[in-house]
């Protein structure tokens, strides 16, 4: 079946993160190992057991939206409109032209969706009553909406809709775009993922689960993937989208490559809602099925780009699944994780980490795993602790589980042929 396919390339990439509004700066703050951690600022967090996060700082959403369209978007979809609007400039679409708009489609995926106006809307009903709720709510608060919105602003009338599936849902994204493509329904698709979740409730929910670090007192080390003293991840926010193109598409227009996306698995554990099998075996069978479907074996993967959340549970359990499907090929593997510098971005997390796995196959750099000073012996491959690492990569997968028992793993590799 593999041989069917239609080849699949980005050619695109966009992102808003806590360390950069955009890819390029974003990529250099990854080298430099720098954190986006900071103590909350977009609202009064000094009674919550959790007063950090990873903030998009900075953020113009007047360079991608007019200002009264801005207005009737919540955050999420004003993050997902900057990094498509990026992405397709970036692949040379930025003028609206260059694709046919019915073979053109969005996915837009996002765990949480507009938040941020459900609250704002429910303290105006407590406080004003339903009369004052905003005829505008549903449309700003539904997880399709930035999928929607992008597809209005570029006119793209192909397959169109939003993944929800927790933490990998924009991984799931950029699969389901690869697959669009790959047999025929699509030759363009706009595939990433948007979340503007630092807000009191998922502060505070989060917070009150047990699932966030609680460093107060050192915001920028508080993410610290593999390491031993890792007590949580760190909620992080943001957008991220790439181009996805078939290749022969890409190459009529002179398109730039970065990489050609060769596979994608998905499965899902069937265990607990928010845990995993001590050894992910559904990770496991969505990276066996990643390689499959590219047509690589585990010697053929330099890097992995691991989901690496900083939690007690899942590091151990990641890299245990990691050494049962590469084998004895593990131990050559470098593995990161770049949570440690921009958070966990939540739904928008797979599809930054995709960039970032087709930027180190383009410029044969491996970004670090930051606060990674006490290495946890269970987590015992290369986790390319604090320093950026030059390798030449052929081929990479990036990781991606959710709460629910979701998981999605990426294959990319360098284009040849």
């Amino acid at each position: 079946m593999a041989s069917l396919k239609r080849r699949v390339v980005i050619t695109g990439a966009g992102c808003v993160s806590s360390v950069g509004n955009d890819v390029v700066t974003t990529w250099q703050s990854l080298l430099d190992g720098r954190s986006g951690g900071a103590p909350i600022t977009r609202f009064d967090a000094s009674a919550f057991k959790v007063r950090f996060a990873h903030e998009v700082k900075g953020f113009d959403v007047g360079l991608y939206m007019d200002r009264k369209e801005a207005k009737r978007a919540d955050l999420f979809t004003q993050y997902a409109m900057a990094a498509a609007v990026q992405a397709m400039q970036d692949a040379g679409f930025g003028e609206g032209t260059g694709y046919v708009p019915e073979r053109t489609g969005v996915i837009v995926g996002s765990g949480i969706g507009g938040i941020g106006t459900f609250e704002e809307q429910h303290r105006t009903l407590m406080s004003s009553g339903p009369g004052r709720i905003s005829p505008f709510f549903i449309p700003m608060f539904i997880g399709d909406i930035a999928a929607g919105t992008v597809s209005m602003r570029f006119q793209a009338k192909g397959p169109n809709y939003a993944t929800q599936s927790a933490c990998a849902s924009s991984a799931h994204a950029i699969g389901d775009a690869f697959r669009i493509i790959a047999y025929g329904d699509a030759d363009v698709m706009i595939a990433g993922g948007a979340e503007a979740a630092v807000t009191p409730m998922a502060i505070g929910g989060f917070g009150n689960m047990q699932a966030l670090s609680t460093r107060n007192d050192s915001p920028e080390t508080a993410s610290r993937p593999f390491d031993q003293t890792r007590d949580g991840f760190v909620l992080g926010e943001g957008s991220a989208c790439v181009v996805l193109e078939e290749l022969e598409h890409a190459r009529a227009r002179g398109a730039q490559i970065y990489c050609e996306l060769v596979g994608y698995g998905a499965s899902g554990d069937a265990y607990h809602l928010t845990g995993q099998p001590e050894d992910h075996e559904g990770l496991q069978r969505a990276m066996r099925r990643a390689l499959e479907d590219g047509g690589l074996s585990p010697a053929d993967v330099q890097y992995i780009n691991a989901h690496g959340t900083s939690t007690p549970l899942n590091d151990p359990n990641e890299i245990r699944a990691i050494r049962k499907v590469f084998g004895p090929s593990a131990t050559g593997l470098n593995v990161s994780s770049t949570k440690s510098c921009t958070g966990h971005m939540l739904g928008a997390a797979g599809a930054i980490e995709a960039i970032v796995s087709a930027l180190v196959i383009r410029h044969g750099i491996i970004p670090p795993t930051i606060n990674l000073t006490a290495p946890d012996p269970e987590c015992d491959l290369d986790c390319t602790a604090n320093t950026a690492v030059r390798r030449e990569v052929h081929a990479v997968i990036s990781n991606s589980s959710g709460f629910g028992g979701h998981n999605a793993s990426l294959a990319l590799r360098r284009l040849v042929g």
